[in-house]
């Protein structure tokens, strides 16, 4: 049996090497049972691939997975930050104040609903590559957060882990791009994001190292990596330079190069080399698939004996070959290509291979997050391999390479290269290093000392795993959210409806301080009592007393929420001419109604059940997503059939009919009496009634009475003449 990446055995040894490795298995309680932000790191080869695969697989949490690169993002299976949250590329500044872009960039482009669905149920968004993630696309990350999920926490309340190694490689930021972010910023790295400032996160550091086993090589990488290479251990790196060497395609060797440019040319100049005929394959594009994203060449230039890499693992039972893995054409033609690996006595017959550009959607049965195909690349999984860039190798493994870093130029390029390989002796340098291609940024260097300071234990988890359940009850009785939504449809109320409506107004309005005594503040009460109760408690979800007291609160907040805002949505909403004016107006008692049918839903589900933090977390998204589907499917609520108020709550109908006939009552020809300057016809009684005659009282000296409805009148010109 084949213990490749993917094989049976090889899923096993991954398990095993998780199971068996105290921080891996530390990191995965820490995300799956707490609220926790956590940063995953350390060295190359420590599993943090690994690890992601499995929580991928296994995690409860509605979650996504994003990453700065397209490639990355493909690797990682997930898509690229810019593309999930529609982000424009550019500097980011962040601040309240901020209504225009900086620096020339582009305002984000708006979300659709269903996306904006699913970041409001997301729980756990993860980051792959964090190292490449600068601080100004974490702030937009998490303002968008925010935004759309109506959150002022950072990020949203989303539990956010974040994978990488900031010794590797770092965020691109041009000239013109840090001389705007440096106000701002204190370096460019993920840590130094305002919002991940804002937070407590857990740092949990991976150091056994799986790649390599040699110990004094080991030793020499993690020098290179901490900037603590002595002249001892340059010396046994430059020990591995060879002048002029230029070994046979079958050894399998592979250049890493710093610039992309040099990679190129290798490559070019080995393939004209040859002489065998040319064949090109083209690949199959369905759907979306930026060309970024390309884990290849669309077009894949070839000769037989040229030297490819495989990009991708093998798909087929026999797992043949893994991403990274060198070989040489033997044979090719229109609809095949062979590859000979070195050591392997069997030929590859490669079959073009797929590759997903996916998109996170809704379940629209299950309301889960899924991940949907939105764009195909299939191609040949090759590429020409005489070299590549030490950027493009981040996350391979090689058994030999010939590394060019003399011109590196950015701080991890020289670690990144080394540790690629397997065995120093697997590695030739084709010039010698100098300690100045060993960059130092002391900004990476004091987070490091500071965040290997203090490594999380079990007892801090146990103690985040009761802040989480304690957490998640908390929110559970928070009522801000619809409190706000009241007093903004209240408002809306005041504007647009106080003149025809005033019964309806001083319906909505009195159940404002009902919803603020009632329900908010002995929420926030009893969720001091909770907490208070919770420290007491050994096992908090099988605490029979606290369990009693969150059902009864349950029982409470359903009977109190029916009677306060229950009453007001089930009047029906006055109609008003004026399409604007509607919109607004509509707008606020949707929110409203889908808040209280947020809550409504939790108080009732949890007066009736045991409160469990899993459940709750799924409960409370598939309600979520309920409410914006009820909103999405339900008509203007002018045409839906709720109760009419009775006599003793003075139903606003008769006052309509009364008010028409009244002193706000016009005909049409009153409204041919009011003529306008490029504008369409006013109709609507509001309009007339912002207009009344002046102080003086005399007919035809009229003036304006500025109302809340007038003034948000687009500003026409016209002339009203009295009757």
């Amino acid at each position: 049996m084949s213990s490749g990446p993917g094989s049976t055995q090889h899923i096993q040894q991954q398990k095993e090497i998780i199971r068996s490795n105290a921080g891996l298995e530390l990191a995965y309680d820490y995300i799956c049972s707490t609220g926790e932000h956590v940063f995953l790191t350390g060295k190359a080869g420590t599993g943090k691939t690994t690890f992601l695969q499995r929580l991928k697989k296994e995690l409860n949490k509605r979650a996504v997975v994003l990453a700065p690169t397209g490639v990355a993002a493909i690797n990682a299976g997930g898509m690229t930050i810019h593309s999930f949250f529609q982000l424009p590329f550019g500097p980011y500044v962040p601040g309240p104040k901020r209504e225009k872009p900086t620096g020339g960039r582009q305002q984000s482009h708006k979300l659709r609903k269903e996306k904006i669905n699913l970041i409001r149920s997301l729980d756990l968004l993860i980051i792959d590559e964090i190292s490449m993630v600068r601080a100004d696309l974490l702030d937009a990350v998490s303002d968008n957060l925010c935004r759309y999920r109506r959150d002022s926490r950072p990020f949203g309340g989303v539990q956010v882990l974040m994978i990488g190694d900031v010794q590797q490689l770092a965020p691109v930021a041009k000239e013109e791009e840090w001389a705007l972010l440096r106000t701002v910023y204190d370096s460019p790295y993920f840590f130094s994001s305002q919002a991940l400032l804002q937070t407590h996160y857990t740092t949990i550091a991976l150091t056994e190292v799986f790649r390599q086993s040699d110990a004094f090589f080991l030793d020499l990488l993690n020098k290179v990596r901490d900037n603590k290479l002595d002249e001892a251990g340059l010396r046994a790196v430059n020990n591995r330079h060879i002048s002029g060497f230029n070994p046979d395609d079958a050894e399998g060797y592979i250049t890493l190069t710093t610039h992309n440019h040099q990679a190129q040319s290798i490559n070019e100049t080995k393939l004209a080399a040859i002489g065998q005929p040319e064949f090109c394959y083209r690949a199959r594009l369905q759907g979306l698939f930026p060309e970024s994203s390309f884990p290849t060449n669309q077009e894949l230039l070839l000769k037989k004996g040229a030297q490819v890499m495989f990009v991708k693992n093998d798909s087929s039972p026999e797992r043949l070959y893994f991403n990274g893995k060198i070989g040489q054409i033997t044979d090719l033609g229109e609809d095949y290509i062979c590859v000979q690996c070195e050591g392997e006595a069997q030929e590859v017959i490669v079959q073009p291979e797929q590759w997903f550009n996916t998109k996170y959607t809704l379940d629209p049965d299950t309301k889960d997050i899924e991940e949907t195909v939105e764009g195909i690349f299939e191609q040949y999984p090759l590429k020409l391999a005489w070299a590549i860039t030490i950027h493009k190798s981040q996350g391979l493994t090689f058994e030999k390479v010939i590394i060019d870093a003399a011109s590196a130029f950015a701080h991890g390029q020289v670690y990144v290269a080394l540790s690629r390989c397997k065995t120093l002796e697997g590695i030739v340098l084709n010039r010698p290093l100098s300690r100045y291609v060993l960059k130092d940024d002391a900004v990476v260097s004091a987070f490091s000392r500071e965040i290997l300071s203090r490594p999380p234990d079990q007892q801090q988890l146990i103690k985040a795993r009761r802040e989480y359940f304690i957490d998640q009850l908390l929110d559970l009785f928070d009522f801000q959210e619809l409190l706000l939504a009241l007093r903004l449809f209240n408002q809306q109320c005041r504007d647009l409806l106080e003149i025809f409506y005033p019964a309806y107004v001083a319906d909505v309005s009195r159940a404002c301080p009902a919803c603020l005594n009632d329900i908010t503040s002995v929420g926030l009460s009893f969720g001091t009592q909770i907490r208070r109760m919770a420290e007491s408690c050994a096992e908090l979800e099988q605490e029979p007393q606290l369990q009693e007291r969150i059902q009864k609160a349950g029982l409470y907040f359903a009977e109190k929420l029916q009677n306060t805002i229950g009453t007001v949505l089930a009047t029906s909403l006055p109609d008003l001419d004026n399409k604007e004016s509607r919109q607004l107006l509509e707008k606020a008692y949707s929110r409203l109604e889908q808040e209280y049918d947020y809550k409504a839903g939790l108080m009732h589900e949890f007066s009736i059940r045991a409160f469990n933090v899993e459940e709750y977390l799924t409960f409370r998204a598939q309600l979520l997503l309920k409410s914006e589907e009820r909103k999405k499917k339900s008509s203007v609520k002018k045409e839906k059939k709720l109760k009419k108020v009775s006599p003793a709550n003075s139903s606003y109908e008769e006052e309509e009919k009364e008010k028409e006939a009244a002193d706000y009552q016009y005909s049409e020809e009153s409204e041919q009496e009011v003529s306008l300057a490029g504008s369409a016809d006013i109709t609507h009684p509001l309009c007339i009634n912002s207009w009344r005659p002046g102080e003086d009282k005399k007919p035809g000296n009229w003036g304006v009475r500025h109302t809340p409805y007038s003034r948000r009148l687009p500003c026409w010109v016209f002339a009203v003449s009295p009757r």
